[in-house]
């Protein structure tokens, strides 16, 4: 995969090429623009209504808010916009989206605080836009459940990359049928669910994806940008990203996250799973269910 498009077509362009410069001048050449553009549409995973993917973009700044409207457009999906964190909340009650790009400074409620609040409402997958370089906000989109995030100034070309791989992971399907068990814990990969001691976890897209993979591949332990290019698929990214969503999980099946018995740091590699001892005589560390 190339590298970023760090200074390619950035968010204070004004102005896209019109639509006919796109598709072709000609009849011909809209009339196949148009039916390459529905077949995109009609390849795009994630949840569908009407057969088009919805996003909501939440950014005060029109400028940054309309080139991303654009481009998601083009892209294929249908767009809705809001300003504020409490506009946003009440367009996702009436509009269900399948994905939010949420800004992480917005006036009134901030980004963390709606993102904690559509979590509450349901599964939706996020990608956070945080500021330029700032770490410490890009741990906080994560920690908040974030799925991903995207610093700016940005591509847009990147943001609609990135948001196609979110819903990506999140539709699809299941790499082995049944669940994975790992002591108390159970992994329904079909249903994309976890349950520990019979409790539901709630997990955000990524989170599940890596628990998942990690315990499919027990004792083996992974660097954070193998864990990147195989879970978030990505080629290059911040590593930090990976340290926050393993720490976020350990907070969610660890009986003491503190000292991981499960997820486990492999100094100057990375991370491991480790197959847990069994609390009864029948029960397997990690086993598969058909």
């Amino acid at each position: 995969m190339d590298p970023p498009l760090l200074e390619e077509r950035r968010i204070h362009i004004p102005s896209l090429a019109p639509r006919s410069a796109i598709l072709g001048r000609s009849p011909e050449g809209l009339r196949n623009g148009e039916a390459a553009l529905q077949a995109c549409r009609n390849r795009l995973s994630g949840p569908y209504r009407d057969g088009v993917t919805r996003v909501l973009v939440v950014d005060d700044d029109p400028t940054v808010a309309e080139v991303v409207d654009r481009y998601l457009r083009n892209a294929g999906f249908d767009v809705d916009r809001a300003a504020d964190g409490l506009t946003a909340l009440r367009m996702a009650e009436t509009t269900v989206p399948d994905l939010v790009v949420l800004d992480l400074m917005l006036p009134g409620i901030d980004g963390i605080e709606v993102c904690r609040r559509l979590r509450e409402q349901r599964p939706v997958p996020v990608i956070m836009l945080t500021a330029r370089g700032e770490e410490a906000d890009r741990v906080a989109g994560l920690e908040t459940g974030a799925d991903d995030y995207v610093t700016k100034p940005f591509s847009p070309r990147e943001l609609t990359l990135r948001v196609r791989s979110v819903l990506r992971r999140a539709a699809e399907p299941p790499r082995a049928s049944g669940a994975l068990h790992a002591g108390m814990l159970v992994v329904d990969a079909a249903a994309r669910t976890v349950t520990r001691h019979g409790v539901a976890l709630s997990l955000t897209v990524r989170e599940f994806d890596l628990l998942a993979f990690l315990l499919r591949h027990p004792g083996r332990a992974f660097t954070r940008s193998e864990l990147l290019e195989q879970v978030w698929g990505w080629s290059y990214g911040d590593p930090s990203t990976v340290t926050v969503h393993i720490r976020r999980l350990r907070e969610k099946i660890e009986d003491d996250p503190t000292a991981p018995r499960m997820l486990v740091t492999v100094w100057g590699v990375g991370y491991r799973y480790d197959q847990t001892p069994p609390r009864h005589t029948d029960d397997a560390s990690v086993v598969y269910e058909t």
